[in-house]
């Protein structure tokens, strides 16, 4: 039967036999999780995906609307988010205290691989919401949490992000919102914001707006930013909700993609008083703004990502299906054969797999970090899978987006004709996926960060300890007959990827800073397809072994050893030359004048 938005099998597969959760999970505080419960768990997920939100997708490219400061969702989404509510998916990972299920990371990474897949316009309403909560949580007095918590955990009420200015874009220490003193413990917030998601809608009876503000007599630039929370109804004593916050919605965009969820405009306290409550410090909003964005960052890989498992499993049934001109090889007068018979065509999906398979077993072994932190006793365990997170974070994020968005127009070329047509899916799901390489800073800034933060963090430990655990994976493949020549080739590159790196580090800490930064793209290129590499190698490694032994899927783990050899054997030699490129370090951005673009 043909799969929609994801592959089961390799779901599967990731969790159960390239991760084993199982295994991970006994004798740890996730022990009840064993593979039966994993599955219904992912079951029930997946038939929420597929009957439910699914049909969001098509409905929801309609677009919200938006009439003197409300906002309507397409036509099903609130029916869709009383489902979703009621089976309590939006804090799948979350303390039970708070109204969480207490799910490994790993297993609500494969749940949240459906719900994206089905609709990410639908499914972004509740990731904001996820992240808000999470900050107030970390960052919110007993009160502020027994207040907001279990009702935004719950999905009764919803959480935005409110960072984005007019003139305050990347540079978030350019903002102009003001918060004032009121002398009560509270603080009048006054301010405009924009591109801000779900930051009006009709599902929920109250929104939660964490925002970020300046005090009147705070430091100039991020060192002077504050932490806030703004609710849209203030909220009384005893819960219940008081009156308007003076949160104006003021208009929504009119956007490439993900019409269903709305990008508004906000204004703050700008015709009566908002009022917003302190989290954490004064002064000092940025540094818990960090966690919010770290994990909106992860989650926007896996958002990315959904939109390219979604358009490899439409192409990739389209090719099946698709019957036009015979094999290359057939005589004349032939029976025409299904596309995916044709070389270009397979070449295609197999780009197309090889991306959309590193993606999710990368994803999850992500998943699985948050996992072990949260089992581990040992302090020092904790810090190492907290800091191999924070180095795979702009790879999870710039890297599967860039790629993502490559694999959806990849999409679009199986179907040929058809797939420029909006009556098909995949050309929906190419103008989706177009903002992600945006979100939660630029793949720019992703790059910059590597460069800039990851490589040298702590002296360079952890940025060492995420290389060595590559050529753990690379030494154990070596052992193994049918995958050794390419954990061989993957050890020429790997070597040739730590020349570079040391290479680049050193010109961005000397005069050649600039010219240095002029590559941290092509480095954040490089690294993810070393990362994608290893995870294919990975699962080629543990599938080799099966084949034989398990006669009945031995297509899908000869496929595994596939799909690696030809990433590894077809793919990676360009990225070579990439890093020859990298390390030459040509100046000729610098170098090149305004004047020199032209355009005047």
């Amino acid at each position: 039967m043909a799969q929609l938005i994801a592959d089961k099998r390799d779901i599967d597969f990731v969790l159960h036999e390239q991760l084993e959760v199982g295994t991970e999970y006994k004798g740890g505080s996730y022990a009840e999780f064993n593979r039966k419960t994993i599955d219904m768990i992912i079951g029930e997920a997946r038939n929420l995906g597929i009957k439910e939100m699914l049909p969001l997708q098509k409905v929801g490219d309609d677009g919200c609307t938006f009439d003197a400061g409300t906002v309507t969702v397409p036509e099903g989404f609130k029916h869709v988010y009383d489902l979703y509510c009621e089976g309590e998916w939006l804090a799948m990972s979350d303390d039970p205290d708070w109204g969480g299920q207490g799910l490994p990371h790993a297993v609500s990474m494969a749940a949240n691989e459906y719900f994206y897949g089905s609709c990410n316009a639908f499914m972004l309403y509740n990731m904001l919401s996820h992240g808000a909560a999470k900050l107030i949580e970390s960052y919110g007095t007993e009160a502020q949490k027994k207040q907001v918590l279990k009702k935004m955990f719950s999905g009764q009420w919803s959480g935005t992000m409110l960072l984005t200015e007019p003139e305050a874009g990347s540079d978030v220490g350019a903002l102009t919102t003001v918060a004032t003193k009121n002398g009560d413990g509270t603080y009048s917030i006054s301010g405009s914001k924009i591109f801000i998601s779900g930051g009006e809608q009709n599902m929920v009876e109250n929104i939660i707006h964490p925002v970020l503000a300046r005090l009147e007599d705070a430091p100039a630039g991020t060192r002077g930013i504050s932490l806030f929370m703004v609710p849209k109804y203030r909220i009384n004593e005893d819960g219940s909700l008081g009156e308007f916050n003076d949160v104006v919605c003021t208009g929504i965009e009119e956007k490439m993609g993900l019409h269903g969820n709305c990008t508004c405009s906000l204004t703050l306290g700008g015709k009566g008083q908002c009022i917003g409550t302190l989290l954490g410090e004064e002064n000092k909003g940025m540094a818990a703004m960090f966690q919010m964005m770290n994990e909106a960052r992860q989650m926007v890989g896996l958002q990315g990502f959904a939109c390219a498992t979604a358009s490899y499993i439409h192409a990739l049934n389209y090719a099946r299906e698709r019957v036009q001109t015979k094999g290359l090889t057939d005589p004349a007068g032939s029976t025409p054969v299904s596309i995916i018979n044709h070389p270009d065509v397979k070449r295609q999906l197999l780009i197309m797999k090889s991306y959309v398979d590193g993606m999710r077993s990368l994803i999850y072994f992500g998943g699985l970090c948050h996992d072990k932190i949260a089992m581990s006793e040992d302090a020092d365990e904790r810090s190492q899978y907290s800091l191999l997170l924070e180095v795979l974070t702009p790879i999870i994020k710039g890297y599967i987006t860039d790629k993502a968005f490559e694999v959806c127009s990849h999409g679009i070329q199986v179907y040929g004709g058809y797939g420029y047509v909006e009556e098909f899916p995949v050309a929906q799901l190419l103008r989706d996926s177009r903002i992600f390489m945006i979100y939660e800073g630029t793949n720019g800034i992703q790059s910059m960060d590597l460069l800039g933060r990851k490589l040298g963090m702590k002296k360079g430990k952890p940025f060492m300890d995420f290389l060595e655990t590559i050529h753990r994976t690379i030494d154990k493949a070596k052992e193994v007959p049918e995958v050794a020549p390419l954990a061989e080739s993957l050890q020429a590159f790997f070597t040739r990827y730590t020349e570079v790196t040391a290479a680049i580090s050193k010109a961005a800490m000397s005069d050649k800073v600039l010219d240095a930064y002029a590559y941290s793209h092509p480095l954040l290129e490089v690294t993810g397809d070393l990362t994608m590499a290893w995870m294919l190698l990975w699962r080629a490694t543990v599938a080799a072994p099966l084949v034989d032994k398990k006669k009945k899927d031995a297509a899908f783990y000869k496929g595994q050893i596939t799909t690696a050899r030809f990433f590894i054997n077809t793919m990676l030699p360009s990225a070579m030359g990439k890093m020859d490129a990298i390390q030459t370090c040509d100046g000729a951005v610098t170098a090149m004048d305004d004047a020199g673009f032209g355009g005047k």
